[in-house]
């Protein structure tokens, strides 16, 4: 992967020798590989036996979990925050294993979209939730930096799995939670 960073590199015109980028190859490469660590990580690894036995049906919400991914077409990221609901049926996830599961996915090569479905399929397989709702916004330096340009554009992207989607009144609650 050096290798290759170092072609790229040179192949704008820039020197390897230079002082600030001696290194370069070699740190871009380690970055490269944290920031898609994803493909290193399975779902069981992740929850690491952190499911439940819990009397609760009640709604979960874990909210502005903060993600950074790495957009498919341009290899540009895009950062925002994730915000997850879902209904249990006898069990439920350790707290930190949400953000975990959003992380995993985050940390490969990406759409918004794909994303999102990702991490509400892994919930609802996880726990056999009665439904999963959730909610990705996020800003794309594709968008900012090259192209169109547009400093302010926010992508909102949703998945609802079981009563999220069947009821409005579940759908609705989980939303208002999560403007408050």
């Amino acid at each position: 992967m050096e290798e290759q960073f170092a072609k790229l590199i040179e192949s704008i015109g820039e020197d390897l020798n230079r002082e600030g980028l001696v290194d370069t190859p070699k740190r871009a490469a380690k970055a490269f590989k944290y920031l898609n660590n994803g493909y290193e990580k399975t779902l069981e690894e992740v929850l690491n036996g952190a499911v439940f036995t819990a009397e609760t049906e009640d709604m979960v919400i874990v909210k502005d979990i903060e993600l950074y991914s790495l957009c498919e077409h341009h290899l540009l990221p895009f950062i925002g925050r994730c915000h997850v609901g879902y209904l249990p049926q006898g069990k439920v996830l350790g707290l930190s294993k949400v953000a975990r599961i959003v992380d995993m996915y985050a940390r490969r090569l990406q759409i918004q979209e794909k994303l999102t479905k990702q991490i509400a399929d892994a919930i609802e397989s996880s726990i056999d939730a009665r439904g999963v709702a959730v909610v990705i916004e996020a800003k794309h330096l594709c968008m900012m930096m090259r192209g169109v340009g547009k400093q302010n554009s926010v992508m909102t992207t949703s998945v609802m799995t079981g009563i999220f989607r069947k009821h409005i009144s579940t759908r609705s609650e989980f939303l208002n939670l999560l403007n408050r």
